[in-house]
């Protein structure tokens, strides 16, 4: 298990990530972006969202660090734009840590399969941490 940081960013994302592979001398990132995402039937994305990234990560000196770009729309706070990732290869275990966290917190997202993972999930505990929980299937994303 490793519990890895997520930064989020207000539209700059892709600039802060290549200036961070540059700085940490990391391989160049692979971008996902919104407009990549499978299409959801029930929402369409907004034109502006389309070259956003949705993800995209670095090792940094040993360290997992992942980067996203906030949806239109979505509150950014700068200093409260730091999130902590549980990655796990044990479905049980991040269900019993979801089931922790949410204690007295606040679920954002109920576990569930994505088109990147079989179990992901978001919770901010009772001190305000924001957790991602996500299943690790092996494949590099």
């Amino acid at each position: 298990m490793s519990v890895d940081v997520y930064l989020n960013f207000n539209g700059n994302c892709r600039e802060a990530v290549e200036f961070y592979a540059e700085v940490f001398k990391t391989e160049k990132p692979q971008i996902m972006t919104f407009g990549e995402a499978p299409p959801n039937p029930n929402y369409e994305l907004p034109e502006e969202a389309k070259d956003l990234v949705m993800h995209t990560r670095l090792n940094i000196d040993g360290s997992n660090v992942m980067f996203s770009d906030t949806f239109p729309g979505m509150p950014f706070v700068e200093g409260n734009n730091v999130t902590l990732a549980i990655v796990n290869k044990d479905i049980e275990q991040i269900k019993s840590i979801y089931e922790g966290l949410k204690e007295d917190g606040k679920v954002v997202m109920e576990l569930q399969e994505t088109f990147w993972s079989k179990l992901y999930g978001q919770v901010t505990d009772k001190f305000g941490i924001h957790w991602q929980l996500n299943y690790d299937n092996g494949e590099s994303f």
